[in-house]
């Protein structure tokens, strides 16, 4: 929650979300939510875990700035990060690289 301005602002940046996902799958299986107001952002998940909706999903969501709703978002968000194809991004970067013509 450290990382949440309208938690900040508040003056509540003590916290976190926890989210279980199916192994390589951004299907949520359950949330954990210990902060002030958690209960407020519990909702997000719930519906998300009723109607089949992934992190990926959430992540592509467009939430009020500043709220504590965007907590989840940034939860998706690294969920995303670690969950990255390396392999495919390093393939990626050399190709560009021999399209710029770098390293001839």
């Amino acid at each position: 929650m450290s990382e949440s301005d309208r938690a900040i602002a508040e003056g509540a940046p003590e916290g976190f979300i926890k989210v279980l996902t199916v192994p390589g799958k951004d299907k949520i299986l359950g949330a954990t939510i210990v902060a002030e107001n958690a209960g407020e952002w519990l909702g997000e998940f719930t519906i998300a875990m009723k109607h089949g909706l992934g992190l990926n999903k959430l992540l592509g969501t467009i939430h009020p700035y500043p709220t504590l709703g965007e907590a989840a978002k940034a939860t998706a968000g690294v969920w995303k990060n670690a969950h990255k194809p390396e392999r495919v991004l390093a393939l990626l970067q050399k190709y560009f690289s021999w399209r710029r013509g770098e390293g001839q």
